[in-house]
């Protein structure tokens, strides 16, 4: 090759290689990221999408939200793989189903997608978990909360969103454990029931419930749905000095059913935070920031991080009641 070609050759490459860097600056320079929810619509989640477009601004990435219309899997995956092809920076998953989304995360991750996940401790093909509360904890209070409205003894029922919603089984799972060593009179009456997502889906249920189970003195739902439905399912029928009603809710929701003394007391962590943080946490992972105990979350404090499990946690469990409710409504719970 003479020295013309070979120059030429030379600045072809340096020209390429200039190419190939200004794009990789503008990669990480104009990240994007989107979240897939469990459910597109419903109050929870549009908190959660406030926090995101919160932490898009502060952050400099381009997030935004989305969601399946009804609860399902099959769809949560199918809007999963759509952000694959569209070729995002980051993903954020609040899974359905942590089986059934974990090839197509692990394809995600394979095409230099990060992904960060929320209730989703065990969901693997992710790069970090962000929770705002203890979830064994979680559980656990609302099991105290309830076992005090029905005097420690009775049949109860739980509810969760679908039998595979990780996060609403490790709760009833800590609850019923936690009844089961420290309330012996009280008794589960008969497995968990899906459904706690949807108002109507828990209404239903309720009504069910009631008549299979006449003796039944309360019901704990994990879902910020399902306390609503079976609420207004036992205001219906009249039965709120009876029939207790605990269980996550949002506060703008539940108002009514908390003053009418129907749902005794509400649970949650700030769904707002939530979105927040996941947007944070993507931030500091592109930013290639060092994620371990202590570290830093914006808005939120430190955090402890379980590095091999990949989870970063703090502890903001809300306690939802008549002389909470009104402050946690006027700053847009």
């Amino acid at each position: 090759m003479n020295r013309r070609k070979t120059l030429k050759t030379l600045g072809s490459a340096a020209m390429a290689g200039a190419s190939g860097l200004a794009s990789r600056l503008a990669f990480a320079a104009n990240p994007s990221m989107v979240t897939v929810v469990k459910i597109a619509g419903i109050p929870w989640f549009n908190a959660v999408e406030k926090g995101i477009v919160k932490g898009a601004k502060d952050f400099s990435i381009d997030a935004t939200m989305v969601g399946p219309a009804n609860v399902d899997p099959a769809q949560q995956v199918k809007l999963l793989e759509d952000q694959i092809a569209k070729k995002v920076t980051v993903i954020g998953l609040v899974p359905l189903d942590v089986k059934v989304c974990e090839p197509v995360l692990k394809r995600a991750q394979a095409a230099g997608i990060k992904v960060i996940t929320h209730e989703g401790p065990e969901q693997e093909g992710r790069d970090w978990n962000v929770e705002l509360i203890d979830s064994v904890k979680f559980g656990e209070v609302q099991m105290q909360r309830i076992a005090k409205d029905m005097g420690e003894e009775g049949e109860y029922v739980v509810y969760v969103g679908t039998l595979t919603t990780p996060l609403h089984n490790k709760w009833a799972d800590a609850a019923i454990a936690y009844q089961k060593k420290n309330y012996p009179k009280m008794k589960l009456a008969a497995d968990r029931f899906p459904g706690a997502d949807e108002i109507d889906t828990s209404y239903k249920t309720t009504l069910d419930v009631i008549k299979a189970y006449p003796n039944l003195k309360g019901i704990l739902g994990f879902g910020s749905n399902g306390p609503i439905g079976a609420g207004n399912a036992v205001r219906e029928k009249r039965l709120g000095k009876k029939i207790a009603v605990v269980g996550t809710v949002l506060p703008s929701q539940a108002k009514d059913l908390i003053a009418d003394g129907i749902i005794r007391e509400g649970f949650l962590w700030n769904p707002t935070d939530a979105g927040y943080a996941m947007v944070a946490v993507a931030r500091l992972v592109l930013d290639g920031k060092p994620i371990k105990d202590g570290v830093e979350i914006p808005g939120l404090g430190k955090a402890s991080v379980d590095v091999p499990g990949k989870l970063i946690k703090v502890d903001k469990i809300m306690r939802i009641n008549n002389e909470t409710i009104g402050g946690l409504i006027a700053g847009g719970l």
